[in-house]
């Protein structure tokens, strides 16, 4: 997979990619992650790629011209099945998202900043629009991250044990069951004994048990929709 994320700010979006599980997959070549920086596409001698709005009001706008000229570039050199920009207003990023876009094979990001993009810019180059939550950021790129390694961490051979990510949480609409680790016991607070009875089957039913129960408890939408389905 090859992401390329185009942003006023790629210093503040590296370091994620160069550590831990983002950081393997990169040295794996499962997954390259290539950063744009949008000022070098604008045509004015300051650099500048954000403007006063018109019609008035607070905030200023990312202009059209360098996104364009940044996104023709990237497209004259590869198809991409998604282009994508982070916004407050986009769809919610789940995990069923995830999985989708883990199957893609380029994806292209745009992190908004400043009051965002002009409107052009969503009509007639984005794909896609994604959110991270319900609240606002000072810029798309912390989202473009989480996005990133949502996705990445579902590409075959990133992670070592490969059933890992088919086990978390939301795969199935459901939250994980509690997970525990040596010792069994600890000031006297001890793991479930049915974990330690060495029944995968009685295991596995715990664990199923435990998980509608968490989801009932925590997430009884989540349990509503699993239930309809």
């Amino acid at each position: 997979m090859r992401i390329d994320i185009i942003t006023v700010l790629p210093e503040l979006l590296k370091s994620p990619f160069e550590a831990s599980i983002l950081k393997r997959s990169i040295d794996k070549g499962l997954v390259s992650v290539h950063f744009h920086n949008l000022r070098d596409y604008t045509s004015t001698n300051y650099k500048q790629v954000d403007d006063y709005q018109f019609g008035g009001g607070a905030g200023m706008v990312m202009m059209i011209e360098p996104i364009d000229r940044c996104m023709t570039q990237l497209k004259s050199e590869r198809d991409y099945q998604e282009i994508i920009y982070m916004t407050p207003d986009g769809e919610t990023l789940d995990q069923k998202l995830a999985n989708e876009l883990s199957l893609k094979e380029n994806i292209m990001i745009l992190c908004g900043h400043y009051k965002g993009v002009d409107q052009r810019v969503r009509d007639h180059f984005i794909t896609r629009e994604i959110s991270v939550g319900d609240f606002v950021l000072s810029g798309g790129e912390l989202a473009a991250a989480v996005v990133c390694d949502a996705v990445i961490r579902l590409i075959p051979g990133v992670l070592n044990n490969e059933t890992s990510a088919l086990t978390d949480s939301f795969q199935d609409d459901l939250l994980a069951p509690p997970i525990y680790t040596r010792p069994a016991d600890y000031n006297g607070w001890t793991v479930p004994e049915i974990l330690l009875s060495g029944d995968s089957g009685k295991i596995e039913l715990w664990r199923e048990e435990q998980s509608i129960a968490h989801t009932k408890s925590r997430r009884p939408d989540l349990w509503a929709q699993s239930d309809e389905s």
